[in-house]
């Protein structure tokens, strides 16, 4: 689904039509927090294209991701989830003057990154999640939580304790290799009461983590960590590598920052954040995609705001292929 270029163009099209409209009436009932940048997410993807887009809905989300950013400065993974696309869409704007390799540089740090830091992390040479014992001034806001306010501070370390449970927890258990399937969970002092007292599991388990990672190793264990980086490490390849247009290598690179921030937080949802991510991943995949020209992707993704432009551009592969690497 997320390859074919028409679908991903008429959900995005339906989304603007119909849902952001909507915004504005749940907003001032159910929409508070993070979860107005939860909502808005597609407005994040649409950053990525943002150079080609028409002025008048550049200015539209624009206002949008200023809204996300400025209602809730607590949420900090909202924040860094836009302020990301949009850095990266800006590198359109030098297009000229980067190479692959640049590309390439990008997407191998972004890779290689967290488990650097993880390595990092544990052996107590360095944690990046306890920045406070490193800086030294405070960095507090208000945030609403349960319609209340609430003073936090930005600075605060609320992933170690989770790296340190879901760890302990497979070593205890024996299940780092291959993981203990989605139906069991890490063992939890800090949470596990809810399962075992509310849920009358009988067992002290939390079944899902807000670090994405965490996840996927207490699943699937260090091989299905393993499989997991291949799918954002391949596909980033792809999309920089071998596409004929920037904005596609724009969301490999996307794609790289996502496996990097799984390692930070990225819940394990079936919600608007995990569908668009495996729409980018599905996009880098994607052999039509990849042969567009930066003229074609244009064409495209002003057919969501524009039904002038709403159909798909024809393909010469042929083209593609002197122009560029091999599509495959």
């Amino acid at each position: 689904m997320s390859s074919n270029e028409r679908i991903i163009q008429t959900i995005l099209a339906t989304w603007v039509k119909f849902a952001l409209p909507s915004f504005f009436l749940f907003l001032p009932f159910f929409i508070y927090g993070d979860a107005i940048g939860r909502y808005l997410v597609p407005i994040s993807f649409l950053l990525l294209f943002f150079p080609v887009i028409q002025n008048k809905w550049k200015i539209l989300i624009i206002s949008f991701s200023l809204f996300v950013l400025l209602s809730d400065l607590a949420a900090r993974s909202n924040i860094i989830k836009f302020i990301v696309p949009f850095i990266f869409s800006v590198l359109y704007y030098f297009r000229l003057f980067l190479s692959v390799k640049f590309f390439e540089l990008i997407r191998l740090l972004l890779c290689l990154l967290p488990i650097c830091l993880f390595y990092t992390g544990i052996t107590g040479i360095f944690n990046v999640f306890k920045i406070d014992e490193y800086i030294g001034e405070e960095f507090t806001t208000t945030s609403i939580e349960v319609g209340e306010k609430v003073e936090q501070n930005l600075k605060v370390d609320t992933r170690t304790f989770l790296y340190i449970e879901v760890l302990s927890s497979a070593l205890k258990n024996d299940y780092y290799w291959f993981g203990r399937t989605p139906a069991r969970g890490n063992e939890s002092a800090s949470f596990g009461s809810i399962a075992l007292e509310e849920l009358k599991t009988g067992k002290m388990e939390r079944f899902s983590n807000e670090v994405s990672i965490l996840n996927i190793f207490t699943w699937t264990g260090v091989i299905g960590v393993v499989l997991y980086f291949f799918i954002f490490y391949h596909s980033s390849y792809l999309a920089i590598n071998k596409s004929n247009n920037f904005i596609i290598k724009i969301i490999g690179l996307c794609v790289t920052f996502r496996w990097a921030y799984a390692w930070v937080e990225d819940f394990s949802l079936f919600d608007l954040s995990n569908i668009f991510l495996w729409i980018m991943i599905g996009m880098c995949y994607s052999v039509r995609f990849r042969a567009m020209s930066d003229n074609d992707i244009t064409i495209w993704i002003r057919g969501v705001f524009d039904k002038r432009y709403h159909f798909i551009p024809k393909i010469d592969y042929d083209k593609s292929v002197r122009n560029n690497a091999p599509l495959y």
